[in-house]
């Protein structure tokens, strides 16, 4: 019998913890909160000051009566889950849940998981902070409140399923705005010029005219004036400048560059950052301090002068501008700087590598910089060219790290590099000269970690909720990630050369999108009807005034029943008045016009699967005679706030019939998931390259082929006995579909040798998906020692859907 019993929140920490721990420490997992707001209304007594009732998950029943046991059998227990709100709130959760006497807890914390900070937090235990689970408790019920008062009223006025909730609604808010911006935009072109000049030693100097012509005349006017003028070097100047590094991530920072540099979505960042946490490789990915401890600082810099030199040492102290940051805190940091590689897959070292530099980027010198400016005289004219360059005399630490900027921050003009040897008053030779239509350019859309910092820039949101943030408002289905094609655009160049100017027009591609996000339909009809009836919601200055008093709840300075009670009263007063409201009174579409052909009025609306334009009025109750509507799906990329009635009207030539293959018609259509061919009763999805209008036979006979053949490839047996029971190809490999459930095929085993018993046997071992077993199911039998008692819990959490904490807290 172990004398001490410590509680994570994971199993793979309490992997870690227990290496670093002697036999007298038994660790286990908690697995995130075995506790939550009972499910229902009932949930929050409004009346009597907000009091919440808890009931204990479902699937962490077992859980909790294994840890009552092993608390029981321990002489003290340590609470070690995550240093803020929410692992306060679990330790809070666990003591009540486990009925643990105050005499034998103690609350440990630390940073990162090495052997020297377990052993600090052993060495300073604490009690439990009320006012960080108060604080967590306030989020947590006030969302609630929010969700729950809001969706039903989404539902009756807007469409059954939809859902609402304090931070997401928000989050929605700035993609609808965004998108809207970019549909009222409206490009302007312009003219650029640009000269390439020869000098001495056979190279080019690149130089350009400051400012742009607004028309193809002007930009014209000007290259006539160089056509036979002298340039000379007017202007050379040399000056001395720096570059300073960026500071350490934050867990908002980390997701922006892990999302420019590797491509990561933020809740991909996320889970990798804490395989890393937990391994003990990294500090805490949750946070928004840009501090550095004086250890981690010492441990930077003494890896600096090791393989760098003692000139590339510049320690710094970074403060965060944000006024909720926890300074006490650390940002993320490798835990041993030594280690230039950890992890335990590709992706995972690919982010640690990120981790590493820079950190250790934000203690290293300036780099130093020679910046050389340069004005280019023409004879003919007083406006000048000018060039840049810019030579590196000392790297610092762009030896080892360069930070990368958004889309919307780059610079138009090419990066600058070194410019040939030149003197002043020094003649160069005009090779080339080029005046190339452009055009500007409309805010750019979101992607998830711009988003992310659009967030934090507003004071929305706090490190742990970036990443459930995002992820909700895109299964809600408000927000589509996706890659977009680009559109072709004509553009006009005008070039200068061997005193003649030649004009051409070419085309390019423009607008590509990728993994970008799109409002829904559904979005904006939401985000409107909220905008208007719930304004407190959705306004980004009143949202983020909450996290403040979250804060100051958090700091023991305001009463989180009294903030609560502030907040709900104009709520609920909303949502009253919201309940008298008409359905018909609720925009959720607009009528386009008439169609010329038929006469018919033409409406674009919110639909049971999505938006949809219909053909005539739907005949009143009652009316069996009457014409029915017709119907068809938006495209993607159409909204029902700005689709013109052309538009609609296209989308009334589909179905469409392409023409017949083997004896039956080929249709087009556009339906619920969108654009396909139907043949045979069967329907065959069409690429998004395709266009369900124009698409012709020879293509559709060839999609409906490729499908064909991947389905022949899928399929490895089938059973006389049972149809329903397939040997199926997939994506991770082979597997048994036995009607509605997936069932692994043993590693040891044939998939075309399985016998249709053996199939049986295999998915009567299957548990139902969503009828899993409680998390410490297999623990219970096998709790003899720490160690199977830790893998059981682990393998019966991973059958019982239990999610890992800390990265999805429930």
């Amino acid at each position: 019998m172990s004398k001490n019993l410590v509680i994570v929140e994971s199993p793979a920490k309490a992997k870690t913890i227990e290496g670093y721990l002697g036999k007298d420490y038994k660790v286990l997992s908690s697995y995130g909160h075995v506790r939550d707001l009972q499910k229902g209304n009932n949930a929050i007594d409004v009346k009597n000051g907000f009091t919440p009732t808890y009931e204990i998950s479902k699937d962490k029943k077992e859980l909790v009566k294994l840890l009552t046991k092993e608390a029981k059998l321990a002489e003290m227990i340590y609470l070690a889950t995550d240093d803020d709100r929410e692992g306060e709130a679990i330790s809070w959760h666990l003591k009540e849940a486990l009925k643990l006497d105050d005499t034998r807890i103690k609350r440990i914390v630390f940073r990162e998981i090495t052997k020297s900070a377990i052993q600090n937090a052993l060495n300073s235990p604490r009690t439990i902070d009320d006012d960080l689970v108060n604080a967590q408790q306030a989020r947590r019920i006030l969302d609630r409140l929010v969700g729950f008062e809001l969706s039903p009223i989404l539902w009756k006025k807007i469409k059954t399923g939809l859902s609402a909730g304090r931070v997401q609604s928000v989050a929605v808010r700035i993609v609808v705005e965004r998108e809207r911006e970019i549909d009222k935009f409206k490009a302007q072109s312009f003219y650029k010029i640009q000269a390439v000049f020869e000098v001495e030693g056979g190279k080019t100097l690149k130089a350009e005219l400051p400012g742009r012509f607004s028309t193809e005349k002007e930009a014209r006017e000007f290259l006539e004036k160089c056509i036979n003028a002298d340039f000379s070097i007017g202007k050379l100047e040399k000056k001395p400048a720096k570059k300073t590094p960026a500071p350490p991530f934050t867990t908002s920072t980390l997701q922006q560059e892990a999302s420019r540099k590797l491509g990561f979505s933020v809740s991909q960042t996320m889970s990798l950052a804490q395989r890393l946490y937990e391994a003990g490789k990294i500090s805490y990915m949750r946070t928004d301090s840009l501090n550095l401890s004086d250890d981690a600082v010492k441990s930077a810099t003494a890896e600096i002068s090791s393989e760098y030199g003692n000139e590339f040492v510049q320690t710094r102290k970074f403060k965060t501008k944000s006024a909720g940051a926890q300074e006490a805190h650390e940002a993320i940091r490798p835990t041993n700087f030594s280690s230039k590689e950890a992890g335990s897959d590709y992706n995972e070292k690919r982010l640690y590598e990120l981790i590493w530099k820079r950190a250790i980027a934000s203690q290293m010198a300036d780099a130093q910089i020679e910046k050389t400016n340069v004005s280019i005289d023409i004879s003919t004219t007083n406006e000048t060219l000018s060039a840049s360059g810019e030579v590196i005399k000392f790297e610092g630490f762009l030896k080892v790290y360069i930070e990368s900027v958004d889309e919307d921050d780059e610079q138009e003009s090419e990066a600058k590099g070194m410019l040939p040897p030149l003197k002043l008053g020094q003649d160069l030779q005009l090779n080339k000269m080029t005046s190339r239509e452009g055009f500007t350019r409309p805010p750019a859309r979101y992607n998830e970690a711009t988003l992310v910092k659009k967030l934090e820039e507003l004071g929305i949101g706090r490190p742990s909720t970036y990443a459930p943030t995002i992820s909700t408002v895109q299964k809600r289905g408000y927000v589509i990630k996706e890659f977009r094609e680009g559109k072709e655009r004509k553009y006009v160049e005008l070039i200068l050369e061997g005193k003649k100017i030649v004009r051409s027009e070419n085309t390019e591609i423009t607008g590509t999108e990728k993994n970008k996000l799109y409002p829904s339909n559904l979005a904006m009809v939401v985000n409107d009807f909220l905008v208007e009836h719930f304004p407190n919601v959705t306004d980004y200055n009143f949202t983020a005034k909450v996290e403040k008093e979250f804060d100051e709840i958090a700091k023991g300075l305001k009463q989180w029943n009294q903030m609560i009670e502030h907040f709900y009263g104009d709520f609920h007063a909303k949502v009253d008045e919201a309940e008298s409201l008409e359905r018909k009174d609720v925009n959720t579409g607009r009528e386009l016009g008439i169609d010329p052909k038929t006469g018919k009025k033409v409406i674009v609306r919110l639909g049971k699967f999505g938006p949809l334009v219909q053909l005539g009025e739907t005949p009143e109750e009652g009316d069996e005679e009457g014409e029915k509507p017709k119907f068809a799906s938006l495209r993607k990329g159409q909204f029902i706030e700005s689709i013109t009635l052309e538009d609609a009207l296209e989308l009334f030539k589909l179905p469409r019939d392409i023409a017949d293959y083997e004896d039956q018609k080929m249709v087009a259509a556009i339906g619920r998931f969108g654009p396909y061919i139907r043949h045979e009763g069967k329907f065959y999805s069409i690429p998004k390259e395709d266009d369900p209008l124009e698409i012709n036979a020879e293509r559709a006979i060839e999609i409906i082929e490729e499908k064909r053949k991947a389905d022949r490839e899928k399929f490895i047996k089938g059973f006389d006995e049972d149809a329903e029971m397939q040997i199926l190809n997939g994506r991770w490999g082979p597997y048994i579909k036995a009607g509605k459930k997936n069932v692994k095929i043993p590693k040891d085993k044939e998939p075309e040798s399985l016998t249709y018993a053996e199939c049986v046997e295999l998915a009567e071992k299957t548990p139902e998906k969503g009828k899993r077993g409680g998390a410490a199911k297999g623990a219970k039998a096998k709790a003899d020692t720490t160690k199977t008692a830790t893998k059981a819990k682990a393998k019966g959490a991973a059958k019982g859907g239990a999610k890992k904490a800390p990265a999805k807290k429930k």
